[in-house]
C-alpha cells in the first residue's frame, strides 16, 4: 500500500483522502469547547468596548478626564452623592470619588490601555524570543550556548523587580504605555526563546529540512520556509498564554506608580486610588478588579482551548473521546449493545469467577488444571485434570 502511494504521488495523483485546511480543523475542534467559545465572546465584547470607547462615551456626553465637584459630597470627603456611587442616567456606574469624573469612562479608557499594553508586550515577548530561539537552534554549538546562556538569564530576572528599577529611571515624558511595554517584553521573552529553540531542534533533523538543505538553501531561507510554518503552533499557543499574564503584570506595575501615570485611566491605577475607598464606596474598588479579573479569566480560558485545539494529541483525544460517547448514546437509543472502549476486548475464561467457587470447582474436578512435568529424558509431558479424568500430553 505504500509503494503505491508513493508511486501515486510520483505520477501526481493522490489516493488519500482530500485532507481539511489547517484553519477548518482548527475552529471544528475550538468549537467543541464550550468553555472556550464563552471565553471569546467575552474577550470580543471586551475589545469592542476598548475599541468603542471614544464612541460610547460620546453617547452619553461624558469623557475619563472632566471632573463634577457638584456630584461629590465634599463635606464627607469628597464621597459620591446620591445612591450606589452616584449612578444616574448620565453616569452607568457612578462616577470617581474625590474628583467626579465618570467611572463607565475611565473602565472603558482603561480597558484600551491594559489591552494594548498587553498586545504589545505580548509582539515583543514573541518576535524577541523567535528571532533568539531559531538563532540558537540553527546557529553553531558556540552561538548555541551563547544565545543559551543568555536566555538563562533573562528567565532567571524576576520580572517585577526589573521592571520597577528600569521604569523609575525613565523621565516622564516618554509616552508611558509605550515604556511599560516595551519593558515587559525586553525583560520577559526568555520562555519563548527556550520553546522556540527546543522546537527548532527538533524540526531541522526532518527529511524535507535536510532536503532543503542539500539543495543549497541558505539558513535564514530555511528558517523562514521550511522551519516557521512548523513553529507556529507552539508560537500562538504560548502567546495566547502570555497575554493574560502581560495584563496582570501591567495592572501591577500601575498599582505599584510605576506604570501608567494619572490622568491616563488604567485598570491597575484605579485600584491603587480606590484602596481608601472600598468601604465608602465600594464599587469604585469592585468594578476595575472585577473586570481585570474576568478579562484575565476569560484570556487564560481563550489560551488553554487554543492550546488544545493546536495540539494534535489532545485534538485527538478530544476526537476519539466524543466518538465513543456519541456511538454509545447512538447504540443506545438503537437497543443494541456496545463494547466499553475503556475495556480489554481479551479477557481470561477465569477472570469473572470467584476465587472460592474457583477452589471449590478444583476440589470437585470440574475446573481444569494443567500440570507441566519434566520427565528424566527430558521429554515435557503436560497432564490435565478435569472432569472426564486425567490424561497426559507430549508436550
Amino acid at each position: 500500500m505504500s509503494e503505491a502511494l508513493v508511486a501515486s504521488q510520483a505520477a501526481g495523483t493522490d489516493l488519500s483522502v482530500p485532507a481539511v485546511s489547517g484553519a477548518r480543523q482548527f475552529w471544528r475542534r475550538l468549537r467543541a469547547q464550550r468553555a472556550a467559545l464563552v471565553a471569546a465572546a467575552v474577550v470580543a465584547l471586551l475589545v469592542l468596548v476598548a475599541l468603542a470607547a471614544p464612541l460610547l462615551t460620546a453617547i452619553k456626553g461624558q469623557d475619563p478626564f472632566t471632573y463634577h465637584p457638584s456630584l461629590i459630597d465634599s463635606a464627607r470627603g469628597g464621597v459620591p452623592t446620591g445612591s450606589l456611587g452616584g449612578i444616574t442616567g448620565d453616569h452607568w456606574l457612578g462616577i470617581e470619588p474625590q474628583t467626579g469624573r465618570d467611572l463607565f469612562a475611565r473602565l472603558a479608557y482603561g480597558a484600551r490601555v491594559s489591552l494594548g499594553v498587553a498586545l504589545g508586550a505580548t509582539v515583543v515577548q514573541v518576535f524577541v524570543g523567535v528571532v533568539i530561539g531559531v538563532a540558537a537552534g540553527l546557529g553553531s554549538r558556540w552561538v548555541d550556548q551563547l544565545l543559551s546562556r543568555v536566555t538563562d538569564i533573562i528567565v532567571a530576572m524576576p520580572l517585577m523587580i526589573m521592571s520597577l528599577a528600569l521604569l523609575a529611571i525613565v523621565p516622564d515624558s516618554f509616552p508611558r504605555p509605550l515604556l511599560v511595554a516595551l519593558v515587559i517584553g525586553l525583560i520577559a521573552w526568555g520562555n519563548v526563546a527556550k520553546i522556540v529553540r527546543a522546537q527548532t531542534l527538533t524540526l531541522k533533523e526532518l527529511d524535507y529540512v535536510a532536503a532543503a538543505r542539500l539543495s543549497g538553501w541558505g539558513t535564514w531561507r530555511i528558517a523562514r520556509r521550511e522551519l516557521l510554518p512548523g513553529l507556529a503552533a507552539p508560537v500562538i499557543t504560548y502567546a495566547a498564554l502570555l497575554f493574560p499574564m502581560n495584563i496582570s503584570a501591567e495592572a501591577a506595575l500601575s498599582f505599584l506608580g510605576v506604570g501608567v501615570k494619572p490622568p491616563t485611566p488604567s485598570w491597575g491605577q484605579m485600584l491603587t486610588a480606590a484602596d481608601v475607598w472600598y468601604q465608602a464606596a465600594p464599587q469604585y474598588l469592585l468594578l476595575p478588579a472585577g473586570a481585570l479579573f474576568v478579562t484575565v479569566l476569560a484570556l487564560t480560558v481563550l489560551g488553554d482551548g487554543v492550546r488544545t485545539a493546536l495540539d494534535p494529541r489532545a485534538a485527538s483525544r478530544l476526537r476519539v473521546g466524543t466518538g465513543r460517547k456519541r456511538e454509545a448514546k447512538a447504540a443506545a437509543k438503537s437497543g443494541r449493545s456496545t463494547v466499553d472502549p475503556n475495556v480489554n476486548p481479551v479477557k481470561s475464561a477465569d477472570a469473572d469467577v470467584n476465587p472460592v467457587d474457583m477452589v471449590n470447582m478444583v476440589k470437585t474436578g470440574t475446573a481444569g488444571v494443567h500440570d507441566v512435568k519434566s520427565s528424566g529424558a527430558g521429554v515435557d509431558t503436560i497432564k490435565s485434570t478435569g472432569a472426564n479424568g486425567t490424561k497426559e500430553d507430549p508436550a
